[in-house]
């Protein structure tokens, strides 16, 4: 059987199998819609119910601060549009970073062209939003301000707590898209200080085409799907019930253990970082070297370009990415690594690979016996390398 190495975790993950086992009922003969009153409606009621539950004892939160969605991006477009157009008369700045998702970033470019005005925080070399950066930008009109968990791109953790106090010591609404975080890292909701957090079940061992959003009791947000009584009048639309049991099981099965996961799947990582750092000249890690998220590995290699790269790792068994996977179609350098000071010919040659739970020893062995001479063979055939 041909070798294959699944080492882009960041942009989706394998459903696991209990996970699967757990929606099964409700694709098959579970099908009532939760919202008829009859008896068949009862088990997808109380299996959403249940669900809601769980995610809510996941985050710390109340189960009422819980809404199911479509996806990550929608509960980022929510969160955003949502509070800016509800507070929208005590004023209309908005302060994000500058290495958001896209979901985030185009989100607040199109509230730029409905009159608002956006304030895109720069970030340092490693990644991280410097506190005294928010503090400097918050006006009096400042109605809300929306930064990441953890870059999807470089694995940065963002000092979330310290932003979100000043957000609070300001009265201003505070959203984190806590996409790439959740089931690789503890996210407790009290604990953060937030007033938003958004979340997607199929970065955490969960099926694609549900997410949620937390809103902490109080938050003024509009309604973004207007529709029927769903998700208590806040979201229409039929609940995608065996996808919402889905996310349930993944985020319990994910927060289970999550020291002991978090210190494997570090140790593998490290050996990566090193393994590459000692064996490839003009290699660039990108992030922060230790607040970053545990299966994150993010390098640049000068003289090369990312997509070359990613062709010949997968001829040799490895599916790794460029960086986000939603702009895996776009020829620009990321925007990520260009707000870290990186020329575009530098950040053209970059590659993530993000170990899971399923990786072992032996995959990380794999790729530093290959990258090396992949590399090689790139830059010898490069007229910007020295020599050529």
């Amino acid at each position: 059987m041909e070798q294959f190495i699944y080492l882009d975790n960041s942009a989706t993950t394998p459903v696991k199998p209990q996970v699967l086992e757990a929606m099964l009922p409700y694709l098959q003969e579970e099908y009532g819609n939760p919202s008829s009153i009859y008896k068949k409606a009862a088990a997808t009621e109380s299996a959403v119910a249940k669900s809601r539950m769980q995610v809510a004892a996941a985050l710390g939160a109340e189960p009422a601060e819980i809404f199911f969605t479509a996806c990550g991006t929608e509960a980022d477009n929510w969160a955003i549009k949502g509070a800016a157009y509800a507070n929208r008369k005590k004023g209309t700045h908005l302060i994000t970073s500058q290495i958001e998702h896209h979901a985030v970033l185009h989100t607040m470019e199109y509230l730029e062209k409905q009159g608002f005005s956006v304030t895109y925080l720069p970030v340092d070399g490693q990644g991280r939003v410097n506190p005294q950066d928010l503090e400097n930008a918050i006006r009096e009109d400042t109605i809300l301000i929306s930064v990441m968990m953890a870059n999807n791109e470089i694995g940065t953790i963002e000092p979330i707590h310290e932003l979100a106090e000043i957000a609070a010591k300001h009265k201003i609404l505070f959203h984190t898209d806590a996409v790439q975080a959740i089931g690789s890292v503890p996210v407790d909701v009290k604990e953060l200080g937030v007033d938003m957090l958004s979340l997607s079940a199929h970065k955490f061992g969960g099926p694609k085409g549900v997410g949620a959003l937390y809103i902490k009791k109080g938050t003024k947000i509009d309604i973004f799907m207007h529709g029927g009584a769903q998700e208590r009048g806040r979201r229409g639309g039929t609940e995608n019930v065996a996808g919402i049991v889905g996310l349930g099981t993944a985020i319990t099965l994910a927060t289970q253990n999550l020291e002991e996961k978090m210190q494997r799947i570090t140790a593998l990582r490290e050996k990566l970082i090193e393994g590459i750092l000692a064996r490839i000249p003009d290699a660039r890690l990108n992030g922060h070297r230790t607040e970053r998220l545990p299966g994150n590995v993010n390098f640049c290699f000068r003289y090369i370009e990312g997509e070359a790269l990613l062709l010949r790792l997968d001829a040799k068994g490895v599916a790794a990415s460029s960086g986000s996977a939603c702009t895996s179609g776009s020829l620009d350098p990321s925007h990520v690594l260009l707000a870290l000071g990186l020329p575009h010919e530098i950040a053209h040659g970059s590659l993530r690979l993000s170990i899971g739970e399923q990786n072992t020893e032996t995959d990380i062995e794999h790729v530093l016996a290959v990258l090396p001479e992949i590399v090689q063979t790139l830059r010898a055939m490069s007229p910007l390398y020295p020599g050529c």
